[in-house]
């Protein structure tokens, strides 16, 4: 078990870019949302290696929740 205290803020930031992409695509699978739900949170990340690793992470979750 790890402590999530002890990280740094970066690795924080990006656990929650990781949960945020796999709810925005638990939503687009479960139509609770568009597919636009994508670009507007990617749109108000401001840091463009974070932009990019929240993509990334979205379509790992795309393809692993089997939506298109």
């Amino acid at each position: 078990m790890h402590n999530l205290t002890l990280l740094s803020q970066a690795e924080k930031n990006r656990i929650e870019l990781d949960k945020q992409a796999a709810y925005a695509v638990w939503q687009v699978k479960n139509a609770k949302k568009g597919y636009e739900v994508f670009s507007e949170l990617s749109n108000n990340i401001d840091d463009d290696d974070d932009r990019d690793f929240f993509n990334h992470a979205v379509s790992n979750y795309k393809t692993q929740m089997g939506v298109a």
